[in-house]
């Protein structure tokens, strides 16, 4: 007799890295920088909404995300019926490849990107095909168009991508999409769009509107603080919403974390000075490198990203040795969120050690 085995592509799925806690040292603050975590507390009226909903946590919450719903609707002037929700912009990854993927299927995204993808697309039973990203670690859309055959059904763009930062534009977008069969979904992951300080910045709700095969995956882990609760969503055309609404895990987004949402949309002055006080760090943060002989890729997200190939585990290693965790890939380079100014001279300090020609 044999015991039960799961599918084969079970036994192939990548194992997530999460970010690490840093380790104390005594006589330092240590500092997490490995998660890209917002690092200011809930916005105002948040915490008070998720309260008052964790006093309903013995009913199950609204699995049609009504509330949740209309409220993203009114802000982006969306219908609600081109709305999917899912426990962060990750779980509508998941559902994406359930909804459009046969087993053997092919989606194409770059590399390195988002670690989930490679782990969604194989727990699917689909295929990746992973096209690597250029040396300053911008998505190659050409290479990536290339790479469609009669076996892809999903393209996602990572933008700004995680972990590398650039953002692709709209002219480039717009450039890719035409090349796109128009029965391939046109992923378009804008999990830290609110970050984006460039020329030609992607519009991605005019996009939608423009396309029948794009999909926005958004996520109110990063800009709003919300990680801890786990909320996305998707902005589609109907029927491909609802194709994700059809495979989603019933009550997945709990009432506690819808509640954080609507009341995080209700402080949108509060939500953008800080994203601006980010983006003024993640700048300091930059020309500070810059000064110790870093080139960087361009930072577009709440992070920046060290090219270090081999060495990139002994700078994570260094980082730790001075109470900073930060989110080393072996053998390719190292990510550090964009928190607390009082980590940076530490973090800029090692870097200096590590730069090109040091």
């Amino acid at each position: 007799m044999t015991t039960p085995q799961p599918r084969p592509n079970v036994l192939a799925i990548p194992a997530y890295v999460a970010g690490k806690p840093p380790v104390a040292r005594p006589g330092l603050t240590s500092y997490k920088l490995s998660s890209n975590e917002n690092p200011f507390p809930p916005l105002p009226g948040v915490l008070e909404a998720a309260t008052e909903a964790a006093a309903q946590m013995n009913r199950y919450p609204d699995m049609g995300s009504t509330a949740l719903y209309a409220a993203l609707g009114e802000a982006m002037g969306v219908p609600v019926e081109d709305l999917a929700a899912a426990t962060g912009s990750v779980g509508l990854i998941y559902q994406l490849v359930n909804a459009f993927c046969e087993p053997g299927d092919e989606v194409v995204y770059a590399w390195r990107s988002f670690e989930a993808y490679p782990i969604a697309v194989t727990a699917g039973g689909a295929a990746s095909v992973q096209v690597p990203v250029t040396s300053d670690g911008r998505h190659d859309l050409d290479a990536m168009a290339a790479a469609v055959t009669e076996r892809t059904k999903v393209v996602i763009v990572c933008t700004p991508n995680n972990p590398t930062g650039p953002a692709v534009s709209q002219s480039e977008l717009d450039a890719f999409i035409a090349k796109i069969p128009t029965h391939v979904v046109v992923v378009v992951d804008e999990a830290y769009l609110e970050f984006v300080r460039m020329d030609d910045a992607i519009d991605g709700i005019a996009t939608y509107r423009r396309h029948d095969n794009v999909v926005l995956t958004r996520t109110f882990s990063k800009a709003y603080g919300l990680a801890g609760f786990r909320v996305g969503y998707a902005v589609a055309p109907a029927p491909l919403a609802a194709a994700l609404r059809a495979v989603s895990l019933p009550f997945g987004v709990s009432h506690v974390a819808q509640a954080a949402a609507i009341a995080s949309l209700a402080a949108q002055d509060e939500l953008l000075a800080r994203v601006d006080e980010l983006v003024v760090r993640r700048d300091v943060l930059v020309g500070r490198l810059r000064e110790v002989g870093w080139e960087l890729p361009d930072a577009q997200g709440n992070f920046v990203w060290f090219p270090l190939g081999d060495r990139a585990l002994d700078f994570a290693a260094a980082c730790g040795e001075v109470g900073i965790s930060v989110r080393p890939f072996a053998g390719d380079g190292v990510r550090v969120s964009i928190g607390e100014t009082e980590a940076f001279d530490r973090v800029v300090e090692v870097a200096a050690r590590f730069a090109p020609g040091a």
